[in-house]
């Protein structure tokens, strides 16, 4: 629409008017666009631990799914019962069949099996072991409902007031809320009130008879000062990780949620957590930045990030039941990196001294866990020296083989292979645990497996039947 072609019997000012209008309409059609658009920004949050005080904020307040990130609430709550001598560290828990029943991942251990406490806790926090979790839930408080409320009223009784619990795992579900700015809270919470049990979220792997796993947090062993916490993934949150470092007597806090892969959030908490490191004291000693127990919630509903996480046109299907799936599908377990797109992005980090961010991972030694009762140093040296099993190779076979499962003292009990079924219908089997070789028992026995009832003999059939489609 031009103006200056407008008549005296068409006045200008009805012209501007009608312009005015228009651009109006167009606003609101684009405001309608960009709400309809699912929300891309991430949730990024860095403090001093020490102080609190905040260094950088993005959507620090906005209500998320905070994942797995929830098991450093089921480590408060399991630390403040051991202060409390309701239990100990030797205290034993058994898996029931609401622990054993729990998606991936997890041990997998046979429902009657007996875990400590402080293996169960290295469990959780080193392989995100979701029946781990509910074991400590059920352990402590009796049952997982009982476990959330009491997990909520002590969120709120230390300033997290964004935060509401129904489960210890972070499995999903939309009555389980958190922020970043009550993760920091949380993190900063543990680091003060449990300086003796630090150790817990800083494993850089765990040995469980003859298997090593790494812990799933990427920073661990690569970026200088790393000393905990935890990571995090569902389709509807995204990549998320609490990341905490010291250097030059400080130390920082890094929470970083809803990024779009395992690479990225790595990436991000390492840029945040150097950027703290390398400005100048001054700057924010002097300055009077927000303690993160002033910032102000926000009323909201955590974005929903399933189709932008786990849609189809994902290169690579992620799903809600395997939390922390990046982490197994981006590093092996001596913690080396598979994923082409992972390593390409940490090695683009690059401090102002144009020093790589991140270095190359090394050799970690594995702390022990094991079932059944505290075992002496001895025994535990014994399990220590067990060679490590190989990495099973990748691969969908075209026939169920034999199958061997280890106990946790390294001992290997063969299982007869199962007869040949028509492809068309599988029978069904229900497996102990995400990864083979992670399920066991502490006294030496095999752990028990399910074997499918064996079938009647195929009668031969005149024509081989046409192959169904897959």
């Amino acid at each position: 629409m031009h103006c200056a072609k407008f008549s005296r019997a068409q006045p200008l000012g009805l012209c501007l008017g009608l312009l005015a209008l228009a651009a109006a309409w167009i606003g609101t059609v684009l405001a309608a666009a960009v709400a309809a658009t699912p929300a891309r920004a991430m949730s990024v949050l860095l403090i001093d631990a020490d102080s609190g005080k905040v260094l950088h904020a993005e959507n620090a307040t906005s209500p998320w799914y905070p994942a797995s990130t929830t098991k450093l609430m089921t480590l408060y709550m399991t630390l403040s019962a051991i202060r409390d001598h309701r239990i100990t560290p030797d205290t034993l828990f058994t898996v029931s069949v609401n622990a054993n029943a729990q998606s991936p991942t997890k041990m997998g251990f046979p429902i009657g099996t007996q875990v400590t406490v402080d293996n169960a806790i290295k469990m959780m926090m080193v392989k995100s072991a979701n029946d781990m979790a509910v074991l400590l839930a059920e352990g402590i408080s009796g049952s997982i409902d009982q476990f959330a409320q009491e997990m909520t009223a002590t969120a709120h009784r230390i300033g997290m007031t964004e935060s509401n619990f129904v489960n210890p795992n972070g499995l999903p579900d939309g009555g389980q809320i958190m922020s970043a700015r009550d993760l920091a809270i949380l993190a900063r919470a543990l680091i003060h009130d449990f300086p003796e049990y630090s150790s817990y979220w800083h494993i850089p792997a765990i040995k469980f008879g003859r298997r090593v796993v790494r812990n799933y947090n990427p920073l661990l062993g690569r970026y200088p000062g790393t000393d905990g916490m935890k990571t995090g993934f569902i389709c509807a949150s995204g990549y998320n990780l609490v990341a905490t470092a010291s250097r030059d007597n400080k130390q920082l806090i890094a929470v970083v949620l809803g990024a779009p892969s395992g690479a990225a959030r790595a990436v991000k908490a390492a840029e945040l957590l150097e950027t703290g490191f390398t400005q100048n004291p001054l700057t924010w000693l002097l300055s009077s930045l927000t303690n993160v127990n002033s910032l102000t919630p926000i009323d909201a509903s955590p974005p929903d990030l399933s189709d932008q996480m786990c849609g189809p046109h994902r290169k690579r299907h992620q799903s809600d039941e395997n939390d922390d799936a990046d982490a197994s599908d981006e590093t092996d377990s001596s913690g080396a990196e598979s994923n082409p797109e992972f390593s390409a992005a940490l090695a683009a980090l690059h401090a102002p001294s144009s020093k790589n961010l991140l270095n190359d991972i090394g050799p970690v030694t594995p702390v022990v866990v094991y079932t059944g009762p505290t075992r002496s140093p001895d025994q535990i040296s014994a399990l220590a020296a067990l060679p490590e099993a190989a990495e099973p190779v990748k691969k969908k076979p075209k026939h169920k083989l034999a199958v061997a499962k280890e106990t946790d003292d390294g001992k290997v009990a063969a299982k007869p292979a199962e007869a040949s079924k028509p492809a068309a219908k599988p029978a069904p089997h229900k497996l102990l645990s995400s990864k083979a070789g992670d399920t066991g028992v502490g006294d030496g026995k095999p752990s028990a497996a399910a074997v499918s009832a064996p079938k009647k003999p195929l009668k031969p059939h005149p024509k081989p039947a046409p192959p169904q489609q897959q």
